[in-house]
């Protein structure tokens, strides 16, 4: 790749990274798998991503709270990430697992919620 930083370069098509950052669900769920050590079950994702959506401590997520994204989950996105080549999605363990994707991208999307600022009113 000519003219392009090995170390920041995705290996995927910039229409499936558009796509994979598209929804605020996908990205927490690349950046939970990014800082993982290993798989990460759909449930343990649906309680983190639940906690984030209604501010409170993953602990004190309702089972409604949890089972609205865990559906969402199972039934959309975590499929959507495997067609896309950014996670590995079991469908029959209900676990995602990186792909040499994965960080990359998950460095992208931390990079854009750094950068990214609420303007204050009268700007």
């Amino acid at each position: 790749m000519t003219g392009i930083d090995q170390d920041r370069a995705l290996p995927i098509d910039p229409d499936d990274a558009f796509q994979a950052v598209s929804n605020s669900r996908r990205r927490q769920v690349l950046l939970s798998l990014a800082q993982s050590d290993g798989p990460i079950t759909a449930s343990k994702l649906a309680r983190e991503i639940a906690a984030i959506e209604n501010l409170v401590d993953p602990s004190e997520v309702t089972s409604e709270q949890r089972t609205r994204v865990y559906i969402s989950l199972i039934q959309s996105h975590l499929e959507t990430l495997d067609d896309l080549s950014v996670a590995e999605y079991d469908e029959r363990g209900k676990r995602l697992m990186t792909t040499e994707a994965t960080k990359p991208i998950a460095r992208h999307i931390r990079e854009i919620s750094r950068s990214c600022y609420e303007p204050e009113e009268g700007e």
